[in-house]
């Protein structure tokens, strides 16, 4: 990846963006989507969206999800203490111990989340999961009214963790899973605002997914498009404890390329031509499938209105939410390219009706 693509991608995914609490990453990605697309805007959902070619009659919609999960403060007792819920969908065993970062309007608020030692647990509290009501957010307040001072009740917070790099092209960081697919569609579009594409292309940094697919929905509604392509992150399988997985999911590694689903939630004359043309140029991909509506916004975009030809595309992914999240850099270059060459063949006539 070139090395400006990858500050960018670094300093998108350092932004604390919990779903429903995404208007910082909204400003990065929209700032960026200002140099090359004709037109960019926020919708009242907190959606942002770019688009190129606006006056074609075919209509083709790229969404990656901005949000990540994230911690909700919900209260601060008489020692400055916090207690808080989740938003999103946590592995409660990845909570205790984490430092944060608490987004206020006087800007970030470090913390730590407390548990009680191990050594003064019971022994059925030792083997049991912790729950989220027995955890607290320590911001080395002395009161309840030093702790508000600096946080409000509804503020939300994330896991203190950069993105980085590791080795042989692989990239770390919390949030990946969306942010990651957000970037894709950007840069996709990027690619395809250098090209003479006969369809209008809207790239959409979606919000709240995690909750539901909630930003997917009303933005699918306000472009009414043709095409719906969803770019998330997918199971990898290529590390211990998936064997069981691929049994599911199918045979996906890092650096295999991007993932294809196949299923109810996919247009099939869609999804051949995404095969077709990964194909034709010779871009690694492989394959999953899904028996029902994904848990992307795909599953959203293809209801909307009188229904919208569907697609997703995943990125191999690790860890899956935690704060290390996993993906290959090459994974993230052959999806944009994939996505940039197969809207670069359509046009208004392109029949994607089955059967």
């Amino acid at each position: 990846m070139q090395k400006d693509r990858l500050k960018f991608l670094k300093t998108y995914m350092d932004t604390v963006c919990p779903t429903g609490y995404e208007e910082d990453a909204s400003r990065v990605w929209r700032k960026e989507a200002d140099r090359f697309a004709d037109r960019t805007w926020v919708d009242v959902h907190g959606n942002t969206l770019a688009a190129i070619n606006e006056k074609a009659p075919f209509r083709v919609m790229l969404a990656g999800h901005a949000d990540e999960i994230g911690l909700l403060i919900s209260y601060a007792d008489d020692k400055g203490y916090l207690s808080f819920t989740g938003l999103g969908g946590w592995d409660l065993a990845i909570l205790p111990g984490q430092r944060v970062r608490i987004r206020t309007q006087n800007g970030i608020v470090l913390g730590v989340i407390g548990r009680k030692p191990i050594h003064v647990m019971k022994d059925e509290d030792r083997k049991a999961l912790p729950k989220i009501e027995d955890l607290w957010i320590d911001i080395g307040a002395k009161t309840k009214a030093e702790a508000l001072k600096l946080v409000t009740i509804g503020d939300p917070a994330v896991l203190d963790y950069d993105a980085q790099e590791l080795r042989n092209g692989l990239f770390v960081g919390r949030g990946i899973d969306d942010r990651i697919g957000a970037f894709v569609v950007l840069d996709a579009l990027r690619r395809l605002a250098e090209r003479k594409v006969k369809v209008g292309v809207y790239a959409v940094a979606t919000v709240q997914e995690e909750i539901g697919s909630r930003g997917a929905q009303t933005s699918a509604f306000g472009i009414d498009p043709h095409v719906g392509i969803a770019v998330d992150v997918g199971f990898a399988t290529d590390c211990p404890g998936m064997d069981d997985a691929k049994k599911k999911w199918g045979e996906v590694a890092m650096g295999g390329g991007p993932i294809i689903t196949r299923g109810p939630n996919i247009n099939a004359p869609l999804f051949r031509l995404l095969v077709g043309t990964a194909e034709a140029k010779k871009i690694p991909h492989q394959f999953d499938t899904c028996p029902r509506g994904t848990g992307t916004d795909a599953n959203t975009i293809q209801l909307v209105r009188g229904g919208v030809a569907t697609a997703v595309l995943g990125i191999p992914n690790r860890y899956m939410h935690s704060p290390c999240e996993l993906v290959h850099l090459d994974d993230v270059e052959h999806t944009i390219e994939l996505i940039a060459q197969t809207v670069a063949t359509m046009k208004a006539t392109t029949n994607l009706i089955p059967g």
